[in-house]
Formats: structure tokens, C-alpha cells, sequence
């Protein structure tokens, strides 16, 4: 068995199944920075990024691929779900040794579990444009933390991008440790860290602008009226925003009087 160790990049990835042909390696298992220790007698393949090489399997790809096939791989890249780059491979080498488009294929397991993936990244970058709740700096920056099951971020840049061309902002990653910051013209990816009381009351003493609370306070009041109790139905309310995502939206975060709203 070859362990295959790549940055962790998606030109990363291309490029290690660029190496994979290219030195007809079999039985290949993919690694992120390092290699795993699960694997003592795998084979080390270690991969350095190559932009051409890169290229060279998204040029093959996109000419045996619809727009909508080429664009889930990387979709499906960014799921974060368990050993993707496995079902990216066995995917590339179906579409590659196929005579036909393979897409809608679903009895092959890598076409199928490719498709999930996709869409399970889809639904979460839909879930982050429309949960995303900003808060204003004393500095006259807007942010926001999130903590997406799915690596989201680099999807949503281009509709925040639009809905907000007048303002700073930045959307930060908690689980991922990196964030989108956009500066009036242009986006882009920083890395920094952020207290874990983000949310809490004195964190935003600290940062927020005077009248941050009061807009937050606003915006709470707001929600809580438009809610009507007799038809409250939480199950269904769960289904659209699951608790994952309260502890990051200010309708769900207690006021200074300790009330929060359902």
C-alpha cells in the first residue's frame, strides 16, 4: 500500500492524483501533512503542490464532466467528510476509464457517495448565508463566527461579497481556524484566533461598538414578535435551524437579562 501525503489543499489533492498516474501507482491511500501512524508498512508518497499538474487533471476532468459534474468534485472536496479524497479518487478513475459520462451512474458506490457529499456541502453553504449574524466593531468592522459541519467558506465568499459591497466584513471559521476578509474591494483568507467567550457579554464590551447591544436587542425583540406561540412547532423549527448553530446567532443568545428566544 502507497499512503499518498498532500498539503490538504485541493490543488494538493490534484496533484497527488496527477503523481498517481504518472508513476502508476496502486493501491493508494490518500494522508493529510503526515503521514498515519495507523499505516506502519505503507510505502511514503510525499506530494509537493504543482499548480501544472494540477491543472493538467482539471483540463481531462472538465472535458469528460458537465459543468454540474466538475463542479461537485470540488463540492465534495470541501464536505470534509471521512476518506473524501478516497471517493474522489475511485470517482476520477471511473469518469477516466469510462467511454461514457458516468454522473448519473448512482449503482457505483463512488458516484453516489460523491453526489451526498456534494450536496451535503451545498446544504450547509445554504444554511451559513442565510444564519450568518454579524456584529459591529468599534473599528467599524462587521464579523461573524461560524462553525460549519462543511468546509463552507470558500462557496459563500462570492454572496456576501455582493449582499454587502459597502462594509468591511470578516467571517471566521471557529472550527477550521481561518477566516474570509473582505476590504471594500477585494477577498480574502486569514488565519487568527479568537477568544472562545466570543459571544459572551464582556468580549463584546471589549470590541463591539456602543450601539452593538442595542442592535443586537433590537434584532431580538424583533424575532420574539414575529414568532407566534400558538403555532409554535419546534421539531420543525429544529429541522431548519439545528441547535449546532444557536450558540452563533444573536436571536439565541441571551440578552443582558438572560432571556433568549425560541
Amino acid at each position: 500500500m502507497i499512503q499518498v501525503i498532500y498539503d490538504g489543499t485541493y490543488e494538493g489533492w490534484l496533484t497527488a492524483v496527477f503523481e498517481i498516474y504518472e508513476y502508476k501507482f496502486e493501491d493508494v491511500v490518500f494522508a493529510k501533512d503526515e503521514a498515519s501512524a495507523a499505516l506502519l508498512f505503507a510505502t511514503h508518497h510525499h506530494v509537493m503542490t504543482d499548480i501544472e499538474k494540477a491543472n493538467r487533471v482539471l483540463n481531462g476532468l472538465k472535458q469528460r464532466l458537465s459543468a454540474e459534474g466538475f463542479s461537485s468534485i470540488y463540492n465534495a472536496f470541501l464536505s470534509d467528510v471521512d476518506q473524501i479524497e478516497q471517493i474522489m479518487f475511485q470517482f476520477v478513475k471511473y469518469v477516466v476509464s469510462s467511454s461514457k459520462n458516468v454522473e448519473e451512474d448512482f449503482s457505483n458506490n463512488a458516484v453516489w457517495d460523491l453526489r451526498k457529499a456534494m450536496r451535503m456541502t451545498r446544504k450547509e453553504a445554504h444554511r451559513m448565508e442565510a444564519f450568518v449574524r454579524f456584529k459591529l466593531t468599534k473599528d467599524k468592522l462587521y464579523y461573524a463566527i461560524i462553525e460549519p459541519d462543511c468546509n463552507v467558506l470558500p462557496i459563500i465568499e462570492s454572496h456576501f461579497k455582493k449582499r454587502y459591497a459597502d462594509q468591511r466584513w470578516l467571517i471566521y471559521d471557529a472550527k477550521r481556524k481561518y477566516g474570509i476578509y473582505y476590504d471594500l474591494e477585494n477577498v480574502s483568507t486569514i488565519e487568527l484566533q479568537f477568544n472562545n467567550e466570543s459571544n459572551s457579554s464582556k468580549f463584546l464590551a471589549e470590541i463591539c461598538d456602543e450601539q452593538e447591544e442595542f442592535f443586537q436587542n433590537l434584532w431580538r425583540r424583533y424575532f420574539s414578535s414575529v414568532n407566534i406561540e400558538s403555532r409554535k412547532n419546534m421539531k420543525l423549527h429544529i429541522q431548519h435551524m439545528p441547535k449546532r448553530y444557536w450558540k452563533n446567532l444573536i436571536e439565541k443568545i441571551p440578552d443582558i437579562k438572560g432571556r433568549v428566544n425560541h
